[in-house]
This record gives C-alpha cells, structure tokens and sequence, in this order.
C-alpha cells in the first residue's frame, strides 16, 4: 500500500453529523478519504474490530452514552472522536469515566471539538437548523428558560460559524428584542475565546484585523412581510413550492396511475443551478 493511500474507515454520526455532511460530501468523497462505512449512532451495528472509527457527534449525555457503549462493546480498533461543538466539561468527565470503565483509553485516538454546529448548504448560505425559533421567541407562553436554551443554541451556533470563517466581527443589532440577547452573548464568548484561547480567530496583520466584517443580527418580526409571500428568485421558489431540505428536492410523479416520490440532490457545481440561482424566475 502506497503512504498516500487513504487509510479504510468506519464514519458514526449523530442526526445533526448527518445534516451537515450530507449536502458537503457524496459517498464517493467519502471513499475517497477512505471512508467505507458510514452508520448513524442510534443503529445496530455488528463489531469491525480491525477498523479505526470517526465518529461525529453532538456532545450530548445521551451520545457520550452510547460512545461509551460502543467502547464497552469493542466494536471497533480505534477511535477518533469529533464534537459539533464545545464539549462541557461534566460530559467530559462522564467520557473519560466511561473509557476507564471500557477499559479503552488506550483506543482514544483523538478527542477535538470542531465547532461545526450549523449546516453549509453553500459557498455563502448555511442555516442553524433550528425549527419554531420564531414561535418560541415570540409565544406569550413560553418560558425564559427555553428562550434562553435557544439563545444559547443560536450563539454556540453563530461562534461555531465565525470560528470556522477565522474572523472576529462587529456587531449591530436593534435594542429590545432577541437579536440583543444574542448579540450581547455571542459578544461575551467572542471576548472570552479570543482573550483565554491560544488560537487566534483573525489573521494577526493590522491590514486584516482594521477591516473587521460586520455581523448585523435583525429581528424576524422587522420583515414579517417576507413569510407572508414567495420571493420570485429561482432557488427560493424552489424552497418555498417544493419539498426542499438539505440540497435534495422531493417531488412526487405519476407512474401508472401512482404517485412515487422522486429525489433529486442540488449541486451547487451544477452549471444551471449556478447560473440561475439567483435569477427571476421569468428569466429562467
């Protein structure tokens, strides 16, 4: 085998690992970094014992609980261990207990937290994948405590995003409203990563560092306009008139009297996708 040779391994992921690879890599990008296997965590798998294992998961009790299972079972040679996001300390802990337990420390090939919390659908577009954040914000019966989960939820994932960009923005947003609290907290973990973190988020040449991108955070209810009626672009209306998520349009067609639902995955290579995207629909 050549050194350049990939070398052959199983991928696990959790449901949010599975949103953000799918629209990014096919089964053939996945062999050719010498993936052969990829398995959702909550499935049945039977043992691979002579295979490393990447796994890519949320750092949750409930992953770290079935990682640890997986340990205790011997399923696999090896494994490296990559987290959406931050790992907190507690579940840290409950790892670490749990591969002493297993007996596997000495399979723990890497633990990294790769801040990957938001899924890239394309070059300039990635969505947070949260669902009735509207409704939970603006619900005279929801509780402060599950506005402040999903404030976090949406700060942990916007960090997640700038970490990856490599910038360190500045900020705008309205007074009195959500777009605030996230501001405030995401300004407050940006101060915290870059004064307490080894790695520095910006490119450290003055040039770069004065002309700072600008992050300008809106409130929903500022355009509700906007959730009342179709924009007439391409790749919007196919969004709002189709069953469209994650780069893959489901339709459904006649064949013989039946209807099948029928798949299609958005390239965003694809000469006419790339041309039109943005396009009037008449145009197109």
């Amino acid at each position: 085998m050549s050194v350049n040779d990939p070398v052959w391994k199983v991928l696990i992921y959790d449901q949010l690992g599975q949103d953000i690879i799918s629209p990014l890599l096919k089964v053939n990008d996945l062999r050719e970094q010498g993936v052969t296997v990829h398995m959702p965590l909550n499935s049945d798998r039977q043992p691979i014992p002579d295979v490393p294992a990447v796994y890519f998961l949320q750092p949750t009790a409930e992953n770290i609980k079935r990682l640890a299972n997986d340990m205790a079972r011997n399923l696999y040679d090896s494994y490296y261990i990559n987290f959406s996001y931050s790992i907190p300390r507690p579940l840290l802990e409950d790892l670490a207990s749990a591969t002493i337990a297993a007996n596997s420390a000495a399979k723990i090939s890497q633990v990294y937290d790769q801040y990957l919390n938001y899924v890239c659908l394309e070059s300039n577009l990635f969505s947070l994948q949260l669902e009735n954040s509207y409704r939970t914000i603006n619900d005279p019966t929801s509780t402060d405590e599950g506005i402040d989960s999903l404030v976090d939820r949406i700060v942990a994932s916007l960090f997640s995003v700038l970490v990856t960009m490599g910038v360190v923005p500045i900020i705008r947003c309205p007074r009195g409203n959500a777009a605030e609290r996230v501001a405030v907290k995401l300004d407050s973990r940006l101060r915290d990563y870059v004064m307490n973190s080894r790695a520095n988020l910006g490119d450290s040449s003055p040039q770069l560092n004065l002309s700072r991108p600008v992050l300008v955070l809106l409130d929903r209810s500022m355009d509700l306009a906007t959730m009342l009626n179709h924009t007439w672009t391409y790749s919007t209306l196919v969004h709002d008139l189709l069953d469209m998520k994650l780069n893959r349009v489901v339709i459904m067609e006649d064949d013989k009297g039946q209807k099948k639902r029928k798949a299609f995955d958005i390239d965003v290579n694809d000469f006419f996708w790339s041309k039109n995207a943005g396009n009037p629909f008449p145009q197109v």
